[in-house]
C-alpha cells in the first residue's frame, strides 16, 4: 500500500525496507481541456492545453547542491548517467492517457558516493514561446516504485496552483544518515528550460 504525502512531507525509502535497490519513478500530468475561443482562449493566448509537451529530467546533485558536471542532467537528450544508476526510458510528447508519463530508472547501488540528491524537474518544452505554463496541467503525481516487487512505495499529488510558472519540481531522492529518503517537493519556478535550472546548481 502506498504512502500518499502531502507538500513538503518526507521518508524513508531504504529504512526497514532492506535489499531496496533499484527504483522506477514515475511522473504523470494531464492537460487541462480547453474550452474553444471565448474568454479562457483569449487569456491563454492560443496556446492550446491539448498540446503541452512536459519533459520529466533528473539532477544529480553534491551535498553543496551543485551539479557533479554537465553529464549529471538526465534528460531526453542524455537519458543514462555516466555511472548507469540513473536511466530516462524517454519523452511522452502529449501527457494524454492514463498512468505514468515519463519514467525514470534508478539504481540506488550505483549512485556514486559524491552524489547526495537527485531532484526531479519537469518542465514545458517552449513554454515562453508558445506562451504556455503549469496551470494548463493538471492531476500532475510523482510516485516511487519498487522495480523488484512492483510495489509503489510512495505517491504525491501535486494540488498547488502552478499558474504562470513553467518549471516544476515535484520531489527529490536524498541521502541521509546512510539511508535514502524521499521528499514531496511540490515547488514552481519560471525557469524556461532544464538549462536554466541546470546553470544556478553549477
Amino acid at each position: 500500500m502506498a504512502i500518499t504525502l502531502q507538500k513538503g512531507q518526507k521518508i524513508d525509502l531504504t529504512k526497514g525496507n532492506a535489499g531496496l535497490k533499484n527504483l522506477m519513478v514515475g511522473l504523470g500530468w494531464d492537460p487541462v481541456q480547453q474550452k474553444s475561443g471565448g474568454l479562457l482562449g483569449g487569456l491563454f493566448g492560443g496556446g492550446g492545453g491539448s498540446n503541452v509537451d512536459c519533459d520529466a529530467s533528473v539532477l544529480m546533485l553534491d551535498e553543496n547542491d551543485r551539479l557533479l558536471d554537465k553529464k549529471s542532467v538526465i534528460y531526453f537528450g542524455n537519458l543514462t548517467s555516466k555511472c548507469g544508476s540513473v536511466k530516462h526510458t524517454g519523452d511522452n510528447l502529449t501527457g494524454d492517457g492514463d498512468g505514468d508519463d515519463e519514467q525514470v530508472l534508478i539504481d540506488l547501488s550505483k549512485v556514486p558516493s559524491n552524489v547526495h540528491k537527485i531532484v526531479f524537474v519537469v518542465n514545458i518544452y517552449q513554454a515562453v514561446q508558445r506562451k504556455q505554463h503549469f496551470g494548463m496541467i493538471q492531476n500532475a503525481f510523482i510516485r516511487v516504485v519498487d522495480s523488484a516487487t512492483k510495489t509503489e512505495l510512495v505517491h504525491y499529488n501535486l494540488s498547488d496552483d502552478y499558474s504562470g510558472l513553467t518549471s516544476l519540481i515535484p520531489g527529490e531522492i536524498y541521502r541521509h544518515g546512510g539511508e535514502w529518503k524521499f521528499a514531496a517537493v511540490g515547488s514552481g519556478t519560471k525557469d524556461a528550460s532544464i538549462t536554466e535550472i541546470a546553470n544556478r546548481h553549477s
